[in-house]
C-alpha cells in the first residue's frame, strides 16, 4: 500500500534536505518527486493524508473507503508526476484529482450508501473513525440535542447539490478558500461565490430550529 510505505521519518529526512534554507513550495517539492526524488514525493503524502481521508470521509461516508480512496488518490499522483506541471497549486491538482474520484465514486455508490447514524460525531482527520469524547460541561439533554445537530447538519450538506456540496466540504471541512476552490471546481471566484452563497442559504433555513 503506497500510503504504508511512506514513513514519518521519510518526512522527516526530505525537510532535513531543505533545512537551513527558503522552503520549497509544494509544487517546487512536487516537480522534484516528478525527477525522481521518492523521499519528495513521501513527503507530500505524508503532510496531504490527514487532510485526504478526511475530505474522502466526508464525501463517502464509510472509514474504510475513505482510506482506499485516499490511497487512490496518492497512486493517481504518483503515476501522473511525470506530466506534472507547476502552472497552479499542487492543492488545486491534488483536489481535482480527489474530487473527480470522490464524485465517481458517489454516483457508483449512491444506491448503496447507509443512512448517517445518529451515534456518529465529528470523525478524526487521520482515520476517519469516531471519537466519542466525553464532556463533562454537557448534560444529558444538551449530549442529545449536540448529537442531533451534526447529524441534522451531515444529512443537510449531504443533501445539496454536487457541486454546492463539494463547494461547502472544502470551504468548512478543508478550509480552503473561494480562490482555491474556484480552481478545483474550474468555475470563476465570483461563481463559487455565489455556489456557496446558495448552499449556506439553503443549510440556514433548512437548520434554522438549530440555530
Amino acid at each position: 500500500m503506497l500510503m504504508a510505505a511512506t514513513t514519518p521519518q521519510a518526512s522527516a529526512a526530505f525537510s532535513a534536505t531543505v533545512a537551513g534554507g527558503e522552503s520549497p513550495s509544494d509544487a517546487e517539492i512536487m516537480l522534484r518527486a516528478k525527477a525522481g526524488d521518492q523521499s519528495a514525493f513521501d513527503y507530500l503524502v505524508q503532510k496531504y493524508r490527514r487532510p485526504m481521508v478526511s475530505f474522502m470521509y466526508r464525501m463517502a461516508r464509510n472509514t474504510a473507503a475513505a482510506e482506499d480512496l485516499a490511497q487512490e488518490v496518492f497512486l493517481r499522483v504518483y503515476r501522473s508526476r511525470t506530466s506534472y506541471e507547476a502552472s497552479a497549486k499542487f492543492t488545486t491538482w491534488l483536489y481535482r484529482i480527489a474530487t473527480n474520484l470522490a464524485v465517481n465514486h458517489a454516483r457508483d455508490t449512491r444506491h448503496e450508501r447507509p443512512e448517517v447514524q445518529v451515534s456518529l460525531d465529528e470523525p478524526d482527520e487521520d482515520t476517519g473513525t469516531t471519537l466519542e469524547l466525553p464532556d463533562g460541561n454537557l448534560t444529558a439533554e444538551q449530549a442529545m440535542v449536540r448529537r442531533e445537530r451534526m447529524l441534522a447538519i451531515r444529512s443537510k450538506v449531504e443533501a445539496l447539490p454536487e457541486q454546492q456540496r463539494l463547494a461547502v466540504i472544502m470551504h468548512k471541512y478543508q478550509q480552503m478558500d473561494y480562490k482555491q476552490i474556484a480552481e478545483v471546481l474550474k468555475k470563476s471566484e465570483s461563481a463559487t461565490k455565489s455556489l456557496l452563497f446558495r448552499a449556506y442559504e439553503t443549510l440556514r433555513e433548512q437548520l434554522k430550529e438549530f440555530v
